[in-house]
């Protein structure tokens, strides 16, 4: 397979090869609120975001790096059953260290890092666990593939390019369909849902082993069409397991059944990108400037952090462009076991911000 690490791609949402839109289509964000509790004259207090028990004190710029390491693009996060927080960006070309995944505790401090492989391409990230046992799924855009990992970065697997689906055959000049995975999701009895986000907007399932089972999706906007399925989710709160995807560029969420049948859309996201969970409540980082909660109905508890509409253009800036207790473009959010969230954005110099739960 071709190693194309020394190309360069940018994640942007106004491509019209990545989600069909341009500028203009893209939702306006509105204006902040005023943030409670926001830093008083001697500047000892952090900005507080959110409402009642969902209130939440910022801490931006969260974790020790390394000075050998640069963040470029910060892309997905995840927390491990020990705390441990795992950041998965795209190496800025400053970075003397090459890794794209680094590692702290729960208290910030750096533990390690690795995945030099994907330093161009580094981009979707989930943490399953299989027999007891930890592991890491992630999405490399640059070669288009999906690599199982241990913790510490030692392959079990990887996904290329889907051969065996009828939706990605070449067509009568011999081109194929592009291929660009963004996210996957792993159901109970362990099967794969791997979503091509930046491609053709498939999604494409296989077995716990690797085994190809269907394709499903589609560009579109009608009932069981997507356009840019940049994040995905099995989705265990209700009766049965769903499977929840955010259909960016079509700026909703639409539930499937796990082989695959339209169920519902949901709204009250802007430009939604991925998914955690935590007991009912449903964590989704929006690309324009906020980060959104909702209840096992899919309804909106409150949106957190919203920033100005510039955020196209503040996120190529340097840190004195993005404002305290503001968010600019959150890629990835996870919660930790105490309730608290992490949020990675797609800035050019990275940035993660823990939000402290205080309601």
């Amino acid at each position: 397979m071709e190693d194309n690490a020394s190309k360069k791609r940018t994640d942007s949402p106004l491509s019209s090869q990545e989600n069909g839109k341009t500028a203009s289509d893209v939702p306006k964000v509105a204006e902040a609120p005023a943030i409670a509790g926001a830093t008083d004259k001697a500047g000892s207090r952090r900005p507080v975001i959110g409402t009642g028990e969902h209130a939440y004190e910022v801490y931006h710029d969260w974790g020790e790096l390394p000075g050998s390491i640069r963040y470029g693009n910060t892309h997905g996060v995840r927390v491990d059953r020990n705390g441990l927080v795992y950041v998965h960006h795209t190496v800025h070309a400053s970075s003397e260290s090459s890794d794209s995944m680094v590692v702290f505790d729960p208290q910030g401090r750096f533990v390690k890092s690795w995945g030099g492989e994907f330093k161009d391409g580094a981009h979707g990230l989930h943490l399953t666990q299989e027999d007891g046992k930890e592991f890491l799924y992630l999405c490399d855009i640059n070669r288009s593939i999906v690599v199982k990992t241990t913790l510490d970065g030692e392959e079990i697997f990887r996904l290329g390019y889907p051969e065996k689906s009828d939706a990605y055959q070449p067509d009568a000049e011999g081109k194929k369909p592009k291929y660009v995975p963004t996210n996957l999701a792993v159901a109970p009895n362990g099967d794969l849902y791997v979503a091509d986000g930046y491609g053709s907007s498939y999604i494409i399932q296989y077995d716990q082993s690797g085994q190809y089972v269907r394709t499903f999706g589609g560009r579109g906007e009608e009932p069981g069409k997507v356009n840019c399925p940049h994040g995905i989710l099995v989705d265990l709160r209700g009766k049965e397991a769903v499977l929840l995807v955010a259909d960016r560029a079509n700026n909703r969420l639409q539930s499937f059944t796990l082989d695959g049948r339209h169920i519902r859309f949901d709204s009250g996201v802007n430009l939604p990108c991925h998914f955690d969970v935590s007991g009912k409540e449903l964590l989704i980082p929006d690309l324009a400037a906020r980060v959104t909660l909702m209840d096992e109905n899919n309804q909106v508890i409150v949106h957190l952090g919203p920033g100005p509409g510039d955020w196209k253009e503040r996120r190529l800036l340097s840190r004195e462009h993005f404002t305290s207790g503001q968010f600019v473009c959150p890629h990835g959010a996870c919660f930790d076991h105490d309730g608290n969230i992490f949020v990675v954005e797609w800035v050019e110099i990275g940035r993660v911000t823990k939000l402290r739960k205080v309601g």
